[in-house]
């Protein structure tokens, strides 16, 4: 395969590139992480959700400076080897698809539950093959209906917002800014909010499919960061003021129960209409970032070679998209995969991790950068990662020990792999 018959259309500028991320971010996460969120962490709430954010702004600023020295498909996979060996990259990759194919089957039960409880199972796949054509016809299309969804979704939260901090209701002594649940439960709740925060990645992930990357991929990770963490913050603070931590904390349905304590029972279909526009949002962002690290991964024959595979009229990755398609599908209409979230979160760490210690050696390795620049680039991607490490292992013990044991079987296979090619090499 040519280089040409492999590439992809430079199409996303920087408000496109800001789309794609916020359609990722506020996603399904914000109407459902709050709550365990709050269970964790008491009234350590919005003290979780500023460590979720000090970590995804030094993870987001490790990645768009990786991005804009390696402007190709699949992410933190290019870059960890690049930098740090091919490993590394391969680690990366591996707990990118893994985990983030669970992530797809998640938003889809989430659509699912929320549009047709009955028949969620239907309804998800339904949705996974609707989202996967989308992709399938070309990225500009994605990046459209991303932005109709992110338009949708931030409508229905500013009016939850509106709705409970002007009803009787709203109380700011329920801000409070303790920690009834200590320090392990700040870092937990952390860790499980950063999930909804992981979302940036995905510019990242469409480098080769951004015009002049050095430029547009540096100014749309913080901003797309950016405001979302304001629309986090304020979705969490209106919600406190009505509901308190420990209301929160037992809410099956955050934003709708807190609508309704508000006075507001109207608002309550508004939301779980918004959450099942999210619920796609998220769904078609995972998609498309999954199907390019897949694209990725497979130009490097770590997966089936057929999936690197570019559409010659649609410029995308087809075989790629139709694979990751079809494997959500099976997932969403078998399994029930909401408590796979967890796990998903140690693998998106992880990934994380592993761009913060790339972006690490770039920092020290940039001639062109002043020494307080390269300083302040280093003190930025060493507290990504420690936070990344820190944040992966307050997860919930079950997610540790299974993300963990996912990463050890990809380290045997790649490490069977390299064996068996090894010998073959040895015989010729």
């Amino acid at each position: 395969m040519t280089a040409s018959a492999s590439a992809l259309r430079r199409s996303l500028g920087v408000g496109d590139a800001v789309v794609i991320g916020l359609g990722s971010m506020i996603g399904a996460g914000i109407f459902a992480a709050l709550a365990p969120a709050a269970h964790a962490a008491g009234s350590g709430l919005l003290l979780g959700l500023a460590v979720a954010a000090v970590v995804a702004y030094c993870n987001a600023k490790s990645s768009a400076r990786l991005a804009a020295r390696y402007p190709a498909s699949g992410g933190t996979y290019v870059y960890g080897r690049e930098r740090l060996g091919e490993f590394w990259g391969y680690l990366a990759g591996w707990s990118f698809v893994v985990g983030k194919t669970a992530s797809c089957a998640a938003m889809a039960l989430t659509v699912g539950t929320y549009v047709w409880p009955g028949q969620a199972h239907a309804v998800a796949v339904a949705a996974v093959v609707a989202l996967t054509a989308v992709n399938y016809g070309g990225i500009q299309k994605s990046a459209w209906l991303t932005r109709v969804i992110v338009a949708v979704v931030l409508a229905v939260l500013a009016s939850v917002v509106v709705g409970c901090l002007v009803s009787g209701a709203a109380d700011a002594g329920r801000l409070d800014a303790g920690a009834s649940g200590g320090a392990d439960g700040v870092l937990q709740a952390a860790g499980l909010l950063f999930f909804a925060f992981a979302g940036y990645a995905r510019i990242a992930t469409l480098g080769e499919e951004v015009r002049d990357p050095a430029r547009t991929i540096p100014r749309a990770i913080p901003l797309a960061l950016g405001i979302t963490l304001v629309v986090y913050a304020c979705v969490a603070a209106a919600v406190l003021s009505v509901l308190g931590s420990d209301g929160l904390a037992d809410a099956s349905a955050p934003l709708a129960d807190a609508a309704r304590a508000a006075g507001t029972p109207w608002l309550v279909p508004v939301v779980r209409v918004g959450a099942a526009v999210a619920g796609l949002g998220s769904l078609l962002a995972l998609i498309l970032g999954v199907s390019r690290t897949t694209l990725a991964m497979a130009r490097d024959r770590h997966l089936p070679g057929a999936l690197a595979a570019v559409h010659p009229r649609f410029q995308v990755p087809h075989r790629a998209e139709l694979a990751v398609g079809a494997v959500v599908a099976v997932l969403a209409a078998t399994v029930d995969v909401r408590g796979a979230i967890g796990f998903s979160s140690f693998g998106v760490l992880t990934y994380y991790a592993v761009a913060n210690a790339s972006a690490w050696t770039l920092a020290s390795a940039s001639a062109s950068t002043s020494m307080s620049a390269a300083l302040a680039a280093r003190v930025v991607a060493g507290v990504g990662l420690a936070g990344c490490v820190v944040l992966a292992f307050s997860l919930p013990a079950v997610s540790v020990v299974v993300g963990a044991g996912v990463l050890v079987v990809g380290a045997v296979v790649y490490g069977v792999r390299q064996w068996a090619a090894g010998a073959g090499a040895g015989k010729a």
